[in-house]
């Protein structure tokens, strides 16, 4: 009778109850034991070997997990913490895996202790509330007008990265790019569109002194004949199109069939006569220069480059767009269209420079551009693309800012200021919860920890000190100098974060612990269901002469 009763198939595997939450915080614990070396301006930098043999070197934690390739299902969604966060607010990605690490490790005991995952879940979210509500109280609000301010907090943020030993180089460059494509919608906010509107450039050569922003657009183009036009064009009137300058070919094969040979001509005087036709109409409105997305014949090109027009073709649509955001053109889909109101003059200077072994295109010094591209120098493809990684968490930042100007103090004084106020208040949480609570309390000090560790210092006699120091939650600025590894005043040292990059990690990373803990069940190895009559047409085996020795005889 009691024969064991098989409901689940063979091939799969099931592990329950606490094996489950001990094996997803090994594997998240792991997770964040690979970045943790990469957190504060002593870091290191992980080199990394990707599926086509090109190497990325890089200390920023979204970097590093993006290129892992990980099997255990709990240490992949550690990983999607860190891409949210790049996503969201650009920076933290390695504070938020090393505090989600940590989460779940205090919570460890508390599975031993047989707690259920959702008390300790419920005591987390306390934890968390309490944790916005110090945020919002040690915050200081900045005026953005202040660049000495934005540049102390945008320095603090590379401050951690390779980029650092420029000093302000970088974040200059992050700088002038946000507040230039930033846009005003009204109520005093500013809407910055990185992505959209600021293209960087990445030119290998030179030194990284020389990178700069251009009030303007660079495309990686040429004139379309560089010997009869011009190179050079102060104040250009342009005009942006997204139609092709060539005859309109037929969709699939014409035939056309004629009967005289003198059709023959007629045929082509038509397409001359067509070409002649736009080029006109574009030539009415006196452009210096034309620039479109796609084709431009050889007649089309004669005949501008008669009126002394240069011309650009095959121009990017993202590249085109941001040309029109800079000169105060419009991108026109028809030359028949055409309006004086489209012809951007906003630009002062249109000229093609070589450089290095390329031409490149330059619009630059124009009138209030609305996009703009930041060119980047540097002696080799790998410090390039470090450094563009490092600008677009610069720019992230000084975007954040410039959408809620909250600062928070850096150096791990805000997580330290959060574990004091949340351990005096665990004395007043009732019940079983204080005890995860409390917990969760002392998980915050990660992160100040970790700073430490990686300076070097001492950490035991600097966390007493820094915790003697906020014991009631007071001097919420004092914190770790990460170069030195000295207790010392945030605010002195100009070492901040943006208050929505801090709310955000807290977030996630307590989020993500209690989702991982609630996780009580893997069951692996499930098959997708296979359409019937599929699971028997394998590939047919394409028989090459190396098999030829062992071939099977086949059975009549």
């Amino acid at each position: 009778m009691n024969a064991p009763v098989l409901v689940l198939k063979d091939s799969l595997k099931r592990e329950s109850g606490s094996k489950v939450h001990h094996a997803n915080i090994q594997a998240s614990k792991a997770i964040a034991d690979i970045i943790r070396t990469t957190l504060g301006p002593r870091s290191m930098l992980k080199m990394l070997l990707d599926a086509a043999g090109g190497i990325v070197v890089t200390n920023d934690g979204n970097a590093i997990l993006r290129e892992l390739d990980i099997a255990h299902p709990a240490a992949k969604s550690m990983i999607e913490l860190s891409r949210t966060q790049d996503e969201e607010v650009g920076d933290g990605t390695t504070s938020v895996i090393v505090l989600a690490g940590e989460m779940l490790h205090v919570a460890e005991a508390f599975i031993d202790k047989n707690y259920h995952p959702t008390v300790i879940c419920r005591a987390y979210h306390k934890a968390l509330e309490d944790a916005i509500a110090v945020l919002d109280k040690i915050s200081m609000t900045i005026d953005v007008k202040h660049r000495s301010t934005i540049l102390g907090l945008v320095k603090s943020c590379i401050g951690t990265k390779f980029t650092s030993q420029f000093g302000d180089l970088i974040a200059d460059l992050a700088i002038d790019a946000t507040q230039t494509v930033g846009v005003d919608i009204g109520q005093g906010l500013r809407e910055v569109d990185i992505k959209k509107y600021i293209k960087v450039e990445k030119v290998p050569g030179g030194q990284l002194e020389d990178s700069e922003v251009l009030k303007g657009v660079m495309i990686n183009k040429d004139v379309v004949a560089p010997g009869k036009m011009k190179r050079k064009i102060v104040n250009p009137r342009i005009i942006l199109l997204d139609c092709p300058l060539e005859y309109k070919k037929g969709e699939n094969q014409t035939n056309a069939e004629l009967v005289k040979e003198e059709d023959w001509e007629v045929l082509l005087k038509m397409e001359e006569e067509y070409i002649e036709n736009l080029c006109m109409q574009i030539l009415k409105f006196k452009p210096d220069l034309v620039i479109t997305e796609k084709g431009l014949s050889d007649l089309a090109c004669h005949y501008l480059s008669k009126a002394g027009v240069s011309a650009i073709r095959r121009v990017r649509k993202t590249d085109n767009n941001r040309i029109a955001k800079a000169s105060g053109a419009v991108v026109v889909n028809r030359p028949d269209e055409l309006q004086e109101s489209d012809v951007g003059t906003g630009a002062g200077l249109f000229e093609v420079k070589k450089i290095g072994d390329e031409f490149f295109a330059f619009i630059v010094d124009c009138k209030d551009p609305k996009a703009c591209t930041v060119l980047l120098r540097g002696a080799s493809k790998d410090l390039l693309n470090e450094v563009e990684r490092n600008l677009q968490d610069a720019m992230s930042v000084s975007r954040n800012i410039i959408k809620n100007p909250k600062l928070v103090p850096g150096g791990g004084a805000t997580e330290l200021t959060v574990s004091a106020t949340l351990k005096q208040k665990s004395s007043s949480v009732e019940g079983i919860e204080k005890w995860p609570y409390e917990a969760a309390a002392l998980a915050f000090e990660a992160i100040p920890r970790t700073l430490a560790q990686n300076c070097g210092v001492n950490v035991i006699r600097t966390m007493t000190a820094l915790q003697g120091k906020h014991a009631n939650g007071e001097n919420a600025w004092i914190g770790i100098d990460g170069n030195t590894g000295a207790i010392t005043d945030m605010k002195e040292q100009k070492i901040w974060d943006a208050y929505n990059v801090k709310a955000q990690t807290f977030k996630t990373a307590i989020e993500a612990a209690c989702m991982l803990l609630r996780i009580d069940d893997i069951v692996s190895g499930i098959k997708k269901k296979q359409a019937p009559g599929a699971g028997q047409a394998q590939k047919p085996k394409v028989e090459t002469e190396a098999d030829a020795d062992g071939e099977q005889i086949l059975p009549d």
